[in-house]
């Protein structure tokens, strides 16, 4: 915020003035960008929550005018102009005046004009909505983002599947998903919290229907809570316990997964799914290689709700025989079926435990190593 100071005692701006930034705070800000450039990480920075320019729900005050926003927006680009940063315009609100346009808009401007394109910029929209409703005509935007919320079962995968489709096209993912340890639907208490399944049914629904990537996150951490703290939203443990559930380390079994196939040549294909076992938490997705190479199907609940097989229809992929793999979402570990000849349609029996499986399908004679290995 603008009147919590940092842990130094350091506020952002001189009279809550975007144009007299505060030095200090800003030295803090330079060490903390250097660290993660250290640890080989990208961040993504938003030069502003959005109730700074449209107040909505939040604290405010509302301090930015298209004027000053383009000041400041070139004076924090110029600063970390070549720092490991993506910016993310926005703030968890919507452009709903032209005043709010003109404020984003010119803020992206600056960026633009102190970091010399240097570096990619996106927005923050509010929830359930995607920020192609609000810029998607912005010549500034480089790629989409929604923010599909967190209630569990969010269906994602319809905002990227509309993305995706949209003209001009822009890569587009979800930058806010249900976080793990978050109440259902933020304060629903009666219907329990979200956990490592639930951030990667999200995860799965996402990437296979198309995303360029994936937001993760964990209520306690987002909010640094901690006894002693004023919490934003309900957090039932500290940030420093919550760094160790399970969800935050299995988002990396995904991207071995995609990256262990060719994947600029990755598209989302619902049609490998013969019957779609449901909506919610039965929801199945499906990507291949636009060349067939390979086939990917995410199974979201499977024995656990009832389920027994999986029928997929394998007219778009190529080659006379199919080497079969289920791969644990948990652990990135894939078990083989072994190979058999291509058929129009094929069956596989649902492993145990789970609850979520992939179901990877490869053309045999590309020699692919096991999902989840380079």
């Amino acid at each position: 915020g603008l009147h919590t100071p940092n842990r130094n005692g350091d506020v952002p701006l001189i009279d809550d003035d975007p144009t007299q930034p505060n030095e200090a705070y800003f030295a803090h800000v330079d060490a903390v960008v250097a660290l993660a450039a250290s640890l080989g990480l990208h961040i993504g920075m938003l030069p502003t929550w959005g109730d700074k320019w449209n107040v909505k729900w939040g604290v405010g005050p509302e301090i930015f005018t298209p004027e000053n926003a383009r000041v400041y927006g070139e004076f924090i680009s110029r600063r970390y102009a070549d720092a490991p940063i993506i910016w993310i315009v926005g703030g968890d609100r919507p452009i709903e005046s032209e005043s709010h346009r003109q404020i984003v808009r010119a803020m992206a401007e600056g960026l633009r004009a102190g970091d010399g394109r240097n570096h990619l910029i996106t927005m923050h929209t509010w929830g359930q909505h995607s920020t192609a409703e609000y810029a998607h005509e912005e010549t500034w935007l480089d790629f989409h983002t929604c923010q599909s919320g967190h209630a569990r079962n969010s269906a994602n995968w319809k905002f990227i599947e509309a993305d995706y489709a949209r003209t001009p096209t822009r890569p587009c993912m979800d930058a806010e998903p249900g976080y793990e340890d978050m109440a259902d639907n933020i304060r629903n208490l009666d219907d329990g919290y979200l956990d490592d399944w639930d951030a990667r049914k999200a995860l799965y629904w996402g990437l296979f229907a198309g995303a360029c990537g994936h937001t993760y996150g964990c209520n306690p951490v987002w909010q640094m809570w901690a006894p002693g703290r004023d919490q934003v939203i309900y957090a039932r443990r500290p940030w420093y316990e919550a760094m160790h559930l399970p969800g935050s380390g299995q988002m990396q079994h995904a991207r071995s997964l995609l990256l262990s196939r060719p994947y600029l040549t990755r598209i989302p294909d619902q049609s490998l799914i013969v019957t779609q076992p449901g909506e919610g938490t039965l929801h199945m997705q499906a990507t291949r290689d636009s060349e067939g190479r390979y086939a990917m199907l995410y199974v979201p609940a499977g024995v656990i709700m009832g389920g027994t097989s999986v029928e997929v229809d394998l007219a778009n992929l190529a080659g006379d025989t199919i080497a079969a793999w289920w791969y644990d979402p948990r652990t990135g570990v894939a078990r083989s079926l072994g190979v058999m000849s291509k058929q129009p349609r094929l069956t596989f029996a649902l492993p145990q435990g789970g609850p979520d499986w992939v179901l990877v399908l490869d053309d045999a004679a590309c020699g692919f190593p096991a999902p989840g290995r380079a």
